[in-house]
């Protein structure tokens, strides 16, 4: 009996031993399978949505990279606007030998290409000290960016063009009416009111470009993460849609519209502060035209929304390739090409170390950098969930409905009505 408990025992240990060296041999044959250097002529292709000076400055940066790289061929392949882009990148999933090496995307366009195991773990390459930094964390990127564009834990994307909400105000109106900008949103709703009433309601005192971010980053700020599990009708909820639908009802809030920009209404003097993308500066300062001074300041409130795309590898792509396409996608990310990137387009460092230089900070065309460290200490991203992308598109739908018929004092009805389709997102 003791010769077989002591046998099964060895049996067993040798078992584990044999599992721990086999373990060992796999992740080191994992590590030695993928290529750190390019050797021979190879071509790669990256579906993005950028145009103008964006685009611009993404064929520069690819220009620099080939040239030092001269054995890979980036092929940069416009898709159009985001919508445009979104939609190729769904279609073509059913066919993924058509995919491209890499695309700019969200990350809940990719929910379903990650279930169908049809994206690159990043995670090896990041972690191999050759081709990689060796580590996430020595990779300089901002963690809350990276685990943005993680699916399911994994780290498929790297963060490339990123931006955040900010409070763009008009200067010269509050100094005007002695209005300190606000940094709370029970300060913006008082900024606000004092703004209409003292403008002899000329002037609306504030409003939101993103409602669906307004909705996230409200309940956020009450403790409640964006899932199915969220009931339109309950406390927290309602508080949230009412803080903006009182504010439509008695004239000192208003929406951006169709448009889904409020730039222009504050170039016009129509409305005194806006919450919106920091990458949107560009057309705030064209519209403005030193007809008065503007300012920029981090989005009233604790939350902010990590926005723009990262940059994502799918498996058809073959081991060359993938070597490439990371090279490539390091190269974006790293500390030169992040700051001429924002200096150029507007968006945010992904680079830590770059958002706190001062070659960044002091950036005396753009108000934006000198807000951009305060901006970003509390960041958010709608997890990646199945719907979870649709349930956001939705909420944008649901609150202009809301919002539209606030002086209608049928709020609550369309509270109801909304929760409704809310659910009908999380669950088509």
């Amino acid at each position: 009996m003791k010769f077989i408990k002591k046998l099964a025992v060895a049996v067993t240990t040798a078992a584990t031993v044999f599992a721990t060296i086999a373990g060992s041999v796999n992740a080191t044959a994992n590590a030695d399978s993928i290529p750190t250097k390019v050797t021979k002529k190879t071509t790669i292709t990256f579906w993005h949505g950028m145009s103008g000076n964006q685009q611009k400055a993404l064929e520069k940066l690819t220009k620099d990279f080939e040239k030092e790289n001269p054995n890979i061929t980036v092929k940069l392949e416009n898709q159009g606007q985001y919508k445009d882009l979104q939609s190729k990148i769904t279609s073509t999933l059913q066919s993924p030998k058509d995919l491209p090496t890499i695309t700019q995307a969200y990350p809940g366009w990719l929910y379903t290409a990650a279930q169908n195991d049809l994206l690159v773990n990043l995670k090896p390459y990041i972690n191999n000290s050759k081709i990689g930094w060796g580590s996430a964390a020595k990779s300089g990127i901002k963690s809350d960016l990276l685990e943005g564009a993680q699916i399911d834990g994994k780290q498929y994307g790297l963060p490339f063009n990123k931006s955040v909400e900010v409070l763009v105000y008009n200067k010269t109106l509050l100094d005007k009416y002695g209005v300190k900008v606000p940094t709370t949103t029970k300060e913006l709703k008082e900024a606000a009111k004092t703004i209409y009433e003292k403008s002899d309601h000329k002037v609306v005192g504030a409003g939101f470009d993103s409602l669906s971010n307004y909705y996230v980053l409200g309940m956020r700020n009450e403790g409640v993460d964006f899932t199915s599990k969220i009931n339109l009708t309950s406390k927290k909820s309602k508080k949230v849609i009412n803080y903006y639908a009182d504010g439509i009802k008695d004239g000192y809030f208003k929406t951006a519209g169709s448009n889904g920009y409020l730039s222009g209404d504050f170039s016009n003097q129509k409305v005194a502060m806006f919450v919106g993308t920091s990458a949107g500066e560009s057309f705030v300062k064209k519209g403005v035209n030193n007809k008065f001074e503007y300012g920029v300041a981090p989005r009233p409130g604790k939350w902010n929304m990590q926005q723009g795309t990262d940059i994502y590898m799918f498996k058809n792509a073959s081991k060359e390739q993938r070597t490439a396409a990371f090279m490539y996608m390091k190269f974006l990310t790293s500390k030169k090409s992040q700051l001429y990137w924002a200096q150029q387009t507007g968006y945010i460092p992904v680079s830590q170390s770059v958002i706190d230089s001062k070659e960044y900070k002091d950036n005396k065309d753009s108000k934006v950098p000198a807000q951009v460290e305060a901006s970003t200490k509390h960041l958010y991203s709608v997890p990646v969930t199945k719907n979870s992308n649709a349930a956001y598109q939705e909420m944008n739908t649901i609150m202009q409905d809301i919002l539209s018929h606030a002086k209608d004092g049928n709020v609550n009805s369309l509270i109801k009505k909304g929760e409704s389709q809310f659910k009908n997102a999380w669950n088509q």
